[in-house]
């Protein structure tokens, strides 16, 4: 009743001119109060309404607030009296807190209302940097939060909890049951019982029902005149702040009310929900003109915010909804019929951002609710909550505001309310954030709300089902993401129809998309609304449409010419939009599909996946084979198949084969994948070097702990799936192809490699042998539980280096299902890490710091355990490869298991899941045989140099085959049916057992003409038992390897039903060429005679060094064959893992064991071997050891003295970087080839040119140190008076300046400038770090500081920069002269020579003509780099300094200062070297002296000047020579 009279009070007449309270009324507000409240106590209480109305209307005026805005004091005054600005708000608060107490104390009624609080949560808000507690323990939701006091009032006893800094602020969840567990509530919030709360008195809270309305219409008036739309300039946002601060103790005094407790709360959402207060207020009458122009404003600001008001657009009749329900809900899916392709969105950054690209195809929403423009556009206010949560946003959360929203959520009728205001306004909240200045700031005060709405799935799920909250959220991210869409460049890059987001947008860039994401994950983590995504087919369809923006994004092309000029960091903004927009979300449906009951919901992911992944491939014209020097990281819609396809295995049950599509298809999926790996091994090998470093930074992050899971895991997995289903031949095929080393895949000594140059072909083939290992021995994904999987990324971790707690949390990959059980910090985790790791407990260090305590790895795991394959996986660093081995080594050694150089060890697999157990024929096709069968026989023949690593991948791939045999093999081989192709001349079946003992006789290869192979000659007659004709063995090489692919293709796509008439279109690239179509090749046969299992027995011979090294076991112990498992297999080097591998082979067939035995007997007569006893056998052991260790003494203490005379020798020579050669253990020959220099900013190695020459980093330096020295030794007295005062008359610096005074008096001044130096006050000091870079590099590099927006420790504008490599500081840099000039033969080292000499020599250079050093003819680059570097050097120092002439500007001046820099650099030199050049090293400071550079730089320029016309006596050249042949003897440490 007494909001009834509220609203008729609130909605009588209104003032036209507001005026202050009457005296009396002012001098006595408790009085009033107290009036008031008893009129509004009687049952007729219409003239205690009006008269109240009468008040609030005088008291809470909307003018005044603005004029004090507007004008300042006067204008304040003017308006509402004297006092100031904050007077009249001040009386106004006053008032209501008098009116609200009723005529009582303020204090007394706060305490009185506290009183009667029935809420049971806590509520406590907190902004950004509050320390909070979060118990996984007893948390529900994700996200459930703890204030303090609560948590320590609670019993969290032996709970997974831990503090945390709040990033974006929150609220504390105790008291809620939805969010966490009733367990873990506070003593304070335990569920209270309705019997315990006492009832509010009816009176308490009455005038609070009439005042509360008038005073929030107030505030959200001035929130309407405040309001102005920023713009570009700053003095808008500053307005909106302004009227911010002005509000502030009116929102914090209703702040206040929600701190009395629930009753208040109670009152506050009565008012702010009901709907009738809001309409009588809010369309008044329209006479009142302050009204009026509030609408106005109102309005304006609804329509520049893109938005209409939907009372011109609806059709009359509409049922109005409820109190309490989204206009959205009912209006905003009301009829449009139209696809999200024909909505024309009124956002002008919508419009500008597509910017005409990707004319897509949207799908319609939900069949049950069409989404039409009401969703981005249209927006109705029906209560002051709506409208407040609008000015909310309008002003980009004010935290007051803010936290006055949320201190109401413990009333649940307020938080259903909000929360659902809240998803109205959610594509409002888009557009404004988009459009935001400070989005961070906007985006963590968003989230600081959502995060209180959606973790209650109670209230996500009612939301979900009442407004749409999916249909919304999926709709509001796909429109944000289309107005930064570009077109893709990816495959045909003419052509392509497909459009990616631009990572270069400020929208990625600044991770605007955040808070909307977070949102969807957050919901998505609710089973409940989760199942209801999952189930809408419209949905899906949406969504896979959202995730296919990402498909192909920030696409690398491969720079083959020059290196790139400024090095793009888009790829940040990439990867960490795929983790968070697609894989992030992906996580949270996979953690609903864990039982069989949800079979559907994969299917239907899957379904909609492999559409949009076949739009993709349409879109992009993809038919069999990627466009060259291209890779993308992200393939998110790759990603999500592979990831659902796992789980319905894995959880579901579900027949693999069900959800997989046809060949063609699973031949199109691999691709992509499978290039993303090839270009991993291209990056490792430098072939991407002219990219830069941010393509290694891509190829790291997409390896990284917190990426692996949603990135190179699923790829891995995608192309497990797609080698189990597809032709083993055609598999094997394509990877070698892929990864471009088909052309090194032939028995011939030489080839020509038509796509990748020879430098690259040993890394590349390393790469691909290490994909094949990997693919076929991982299990993460083919049948290992949670807990394996953790042990297995624990141990990869700790074997690489002891590690800590918390970085080992770190380096874990995170499974995002929060109820995996598998969390780093869980039980799980924990229990597995006292299984597999001790603990090294802190110890101090001698310097009193103490270091940390560490996890190592127990001996059991090196033992078992280690598995290099995980451990290659999961590197980021390839060191950590290399640490990981050289742990195992110390381990094996220390415990004496082997005392050697260990291989990776094999570790036994786990069993297959039933499903992938197509992928091991992988390991049982003739492809891969004719590979592992040529490797083996060039690693005999030492063809190409193959490396250990290349080897060690072979025999591990032959090990695997042998472990995954797929069948019993009987002793008699079978050949298989069917056409006959060029690797059935190879061998007769697929199994690798059989076909290990297969002897191959001649083959025939193509190679160049000048290859050995083609002076022998051919064979008369090819007779071999197993070999066949010989026209097929001759196709049997690199050609039939990409030929058998292309001929297994075209077979797969005239097979396929639904695309049997399809043409394969015709390749346009010059990618492949074959090998027959080059003249230059011709067909050679080379006679081979030999098997798998006889190159493995030779392989035994070279690697031990002996010849007949290897003997069978089982002949000395048969019971060898029956226990095969002995533990001197387990670790050791190749030589162990060939006799391994025999003995597996041996196992697997008597034919095999039979074989073996014969190629012994053949290569050794059949000796039977002489029994020892085992004493014999130790001692013959330990002397083979004593003699071996004194053979690898003797060579070392060999190696350590040559390259110990090597150092003396290069110890003096610290000029200029090309003498800092490695040092060699035979002493080199005098080197005639010019130098070559290795560029630190591009990764190039080549001499420097005129064209383009390279410069060495140095750092100039002005320097008075010599003009200090002084002629007397003695010390000087600290004078303590004025007559003991020092003056430097006995000083270098003052000496010279009295000898070149002297000289001016009497001669001329071009003679006397040439008969001293200067540089002893002021020199210019000249210092290398030792790094070379091309000038153009430097360039670009200068550029790219000046555009790094980073605050630098330097000036770049003047130069300074810091080395790209060593870090120091330098400032210019010093061009390398060309090593093949004609006046090379001066910086030759020159012979041990007296002094006497030496000054003859000068004497006869100074009477030679001088000789210029380089081409003055004409302008080169590096003639003009040399004058650049001389104004540098000019520059360093002051003008007096350089400038002792009569003449300002002489040219003989110019002479004199470049000859005492050289001069000045010299005698710095002597002072490093303690004062005698004959003796001593250079200094040896961290920067080095560059006088050989520089003084050819100064050669140049005294040339350039003499050319034209400045020099008048020529011979000053040879002088300079002269100066230089000096400095270089003293460089070389010879004088």
């Amino acid at each position: 009743m007494a909001a009834a009279a509220a609203a008729a009070a609130v909605g009588g007449p209104q003032q036209s001119q507001p005026e202050l309270p009457a005296p009396g009324l002012a001098l006595d507000k408790a009085a009033t109060a107290a009036h008031l409240k008893a009129a509004l106590s009687r049952p007729d209480n219409r003239a205690g309404a009006e008269e109240l109305q009468a008040l609030l209307e005088r008291v809470l005026s909307a003018e005044r607030p603005l004029a004090a805005a507007a004008g300042g004091e006067e204008a304040a005054a003017a308006a509402g009296g004297g006092g100031g600005p904050g007077a009249a708000e001040e009386e106004a608060l006053e008032w209501c807190k008098c009116l609200l107490a009723g005529g009582g104390g303020y204090d007394e009624f706060c305490a009185a209302v506290r009183a009667y609080d029935p809420a049971a949560l806590c509520g406590l808000v907190w902004t950004a940097n509050f320390v909070a507690y979060r118990c996984r323990t007893c948390g529900i939701s994700p996200c459930m939060s703890l204030c303090a006091e609560c948590f320590h009032q609670g019993d969290h006893t032996g709970h997974d909890f831990n503090m945390f800094r709040s990033q974006a602020g929150g609220a504390c969840d105790c008291g809620d049951s939805n969010v966490m567990r009733e367990s873990g509530f506070c003593k304070r919030h335990q569920i209270k019982s309705s019997s315990n709360i006492p009832c509010v008195p009816k009176d308490l809270l009455m005038m609070s029902e009439f005042v509360l309305p008038r005073f929030i219409f107030c505030l959200i008036q001035y929130l309407r005149d405040g309001y102005n739309e920023p713009a570009a300039d700053v003095s808008s946002e500053k307005d909106l702040n302004k009227v911010l601060q002005l509000l502030e103790p009116q929102i914090s005094f209703l702040e206040d009310l929600t701190k009395m407790g629930g009753a208040m709360r109670s009152v506050l959402t009565q008012v702010l929900t009901n709907q009738q207060n809001y309409k009588d207020l809010t369309s008044g009458p329209g006479e009142n003109a302050c009204a009026k122009k509030s609408h106005e404003k109102y309005l304006i600001a609804l329509k520049s915010s893109g938005l209409t008001y939907p009372e011109d657009k609806l059709v009359y009749g509409i049922q109005e909804p409820s109190a309490g329900t989204s206009t959205l809900a009912v209006q905003g899916f009301a009829g449009a019929t139209g696809t999200l392709g024909q909505v024309d969105s009124s956002d002008e950054e919508d419009q500008d951002g597509s910017q005409g690209l990707g004319k897509r195809k949207r799908v319609k929403l939900s069949s049950g609710t069409k989404a039409d423009q009401s969703i981005m556009d249209v927006l109705k206010h029906k209560s002051f909550l709506e409208e407040l949560l609008f000015w909310t946003i309008k002003y980009e959360f004010p935290q007051k505001m803010v936290t006055f929203l949320l201190n109401m959520l413990p009333d649940q009728e307020y938080k259903v309310a909000f929360t659902k205001t809240f998803v109205q306004h959610y594509a409002f909240i888009m557009k404004t954030l988009k459009k935001s200045h400070e989005s961070d700031t906007m985006s963590n005060r968003i989230v600081h709300i959502s995060v209180q709405l959606f973790s209650n799935e109670e209230l996500a799920r009612q939301v979900t089902e009442e407004c749409q909250l999916l249909d919304i959220m999926v709709t509001v991210l796909l429109y944000m993401m289309e107005s930064c869409l570009i077109k893709s460049e990816l495959q045909d890059e003419e052509n392509s129809l497909h459009v990616v987001v631009n990572c270069g947008e400020a929208l990625l860039k600044n991770n605007t998309y955040w808070p909307l994401v977070s949102d969807f994950i957050n919901i998505l983590s609710h089973q409940s609304v989760a199942k209801r995504f999952l189930e809408d087919h419209g949905l899906l369809v949406t969504w896979m449409n959202f995730v296919s923006f990402f498909q192909g994004m920030n696409l690398n092309k491969r720079e083959l010419n020059e290196h790139v000029e400024f090095e793009s960091q888009t790829y940040y903004a990439a990867f960490a939009a795929e983790l968070e927009a697609c894989a992030q979300p992906m996580w949270g449906l996979l953690s609903h599909c864990k039982i069989r009951e949800t079979q559907e919901y994969t299917r239907n992911v899957v379904r909609y996946c492999l559409e949009a992944l076949q739009d993709w491939f349409d879109a992009i014209n993809f038919v069999d084979e990627p466009a060259p020097n291209q890779v993308t990281f992200h393939l998110p819609l790759h990603r999500y198949y592979a990831m659902f396809l796992s789980k319905a295995v894995k959880c579901q049950e579900l027949d693999l084969d069900s959800v997989l599509p046809d060949q063609e298809m699973l031949m199109k999926l691999m691709i992509h994948p499978l290039q993303i790996q090839a270009s991993l091994a291209e990056i490792h090998s430098n072939m991407w070097v002219r990219n830069g470093l941010q393509i290694k930074g891509q190829a790291m992050t997409y390896v990284q702990s917190h990426f692996c899971n949603s990135m190179i895991d699923p790829d891995i997995y995608l192309l497990q799936v797609c080698a189990s289903r597809l032709d083993p031949d055609y598999f094997i095929s394509s990877v070698f192809e892929r990864f471009k080393v088909v052309d090194l895949l032939t028995m011939a000594s030489q080839h020509q490699n038509t796509v990748l140059d020879a430098e690259h072909e040993r890394s590349m083939l390393e790469g691909a042998l290490t994909f094949l290992v990997i693919l076929l021995s991982l299990r993460l994904h083919l049948g290992m539980s949670d807990d394996e999987i953790l042990r297995a990324e624990m141990v990869a971790q700790l074997c690489m280096n002891d590690r800590t707690h918390s970085s080992l949390l770190d380096l874990i990959p995170e499974n995002p299902n929060p109820k995996s059980g598998i969390i780093p910090g869980s039980y799980s985790f924990e229990s597995v890490l006292s299984a597999v790791a001790d603990f090294k407990a802190p110890v101090f260090e001698p310097g009193g710091s103490m270091q940390q305590g560490m996890y190592t790895p127990k001996a059991e795991v090196w033992d078992q355990e280690f598995d290099p394959v995980m451990v290659i996986l999961r590197t980021v660093y390839r060191r950590d490869v290399q640490s990981a081995m050289d742990r195992y080594t110390a381990f094996l050694k220390q415990s004496g298991k082997f005392p050697g150089n260990p291989w990776p060890p094999y570790k036994k697999r786990s069993s297959l899941h039933p499903s992938y157990k197509g992928l091991m024929r992988l390991l049982h096709c003739k492809t891969l045989h004719i590979v592992l069968f040529t490797l083996l026989y060039k690693i005999l023949m030492d063809h190409q140099n193959l490396s250990e690593h290349v080897l060690c991948m072979v025999l591990y791939l032959i090990e695997l085959g042998l472990e995954n045999s797929t069948e019993d093999e009987s002793d008699e081989e079978t050949s298989v049916g069917g056409p006959e192709r060029c690797h059935d001349s190879w061998f007769p079946g697929s199994n690798l057992v059989s076909n290990m003992r297969h002897f191959i006789n001649y083959v025939r290869v193509r190679v160049p003409e000048t290859a050995p192979e083609v002076k022998r000659d051919s064979p008369a007659s090819t007779s071999s038992d197993n070999l066949g004709s010989l026209q097929n063995s001759g196709t049997a090489q690199v050609f039939s390897l990409v030929a058998e692919r292309r001929k297994k293709f075209q077979e797969i796509i005239n097979r396929s039903n639904s695309e049997a008439n399809q043409v394969v279109r015709p390749k346009t690239s010059s990618k492949w060429s074959a090998p027959g179509s080059a003249p230059q090749l011709t067909t050679a046969i080379l006679e081979i005679k030999e098997s798998i299992l006889s190159l493995l027995i030779k392989l035994h011979h070279k690697l031990s060094g002996k010849q007949n090294s290897y003997y069978p076991p089982w002949l000395d112990d048969i019971e060898i064959l029956i226990q095969p498992e002995i533990p001197k297999y387990s670790h050791g080097d190749g030589i162990t893992a060939v006799e391994r591998i025999l003995l597996k082979a041996a196992l697997q067939s008597r034919m095999n064991k039979r074989i073996i035995e014969e190629i012994c007997r053949k290569v050794t007569p059949p000796v039977p071997p002489k029994k020892i006893t085992a004493a014999e056998k130790k001692t013959l052991d330990k002397e083979e050891r004593r003699q071996k260790a004194r053979e690898r003494q003797q060579k070392l203490l060999a190696e350590f003295a040559s390259r110990q005379k090597s150092f003396m020798e290069t110890a003096m020579d610290v000029d200029s970087p090309e003498n800092d050669i490695p040092m060699e253990i035979t002493t080199a020959e005098p080197q005639v080839s010019e130098a070559v220099y290795d560029c630190v900013i591009c990764g190039q190695s080549g001499p420097s040119s005129e064209d383009r020459p390279t410069g060495l980093v140095v750092l100039l330096q002005a320097s008075s140190v010599l003009g200090q020295c002084r002629d007397n030794v003695e010390p000087k007295k600290l004078p303590i008076t004025e007559e003991e005062q020092i003056f430097p008359w006995d000083t270098c610096a003052a000496v010279h300046d009295v000898r070149l005074s002297l000289l001016q008096r009497y001669f001329k001044d071009s003679s006397c400038l040439l008969a001293v130096s200067i540089g002893w006050e002021g020199g210019v000091y000249v210092q290398t770090c030792g790094h070379t870079l091309h000038i153009d590099c430097h360039k670009s590099y200068m550029e790219s500081l000046r555009n790094d927006q980073v605050l630098q420790g330097f000036s770049v504008d003047k130069g300074e920069f810091t080395c790209p490599l060593c870090r120091q500081f330098a400032n210019s840099v010093l061009p390398c002269y060309p090593g093949s000039n004609v006046e090379n033969n001066l910086w030759q080292r020159p012979s041990n020579k007296s002094m006497q000499d030496l000054i003859k020599e000068v004497e006869e250079l100074q009477g030679r003509p001088g000789a210029f050093p380089v081409s003055i003819s004409s302008e080169t680059n590096l003639s003009k780099e040399m004058e650049s570097v001389m104004k540098d050097i000019k520059n360093t120092t002051q003008k007096k300094y350089r400038d002792y002439s009569k003449t300002p500007g002489s040219p003989d001046n110019d002479f004199l200062f470049m000859y005492s820099v050289a001069r000045t650099n010299l005698e710095l030199e002597l002072i490093h070297r303690g004062g005698n050049l004959c003796s001593g090293g250079a200094s040896t400071a961290g920067k080095r002296s560059c006088l050989k550079k520089e003084s050819e730089v100064q050669s140049d320029c005294l040339a350039k000047s003499h050319t034209a016309g400045k020099c008048q006596s020529l011979h000053l050249n040879p002088a300079l020579l002269t100066l230089n042949s000096v400095m270089s003897g003293i460089g070389k440490g010879t004088c």
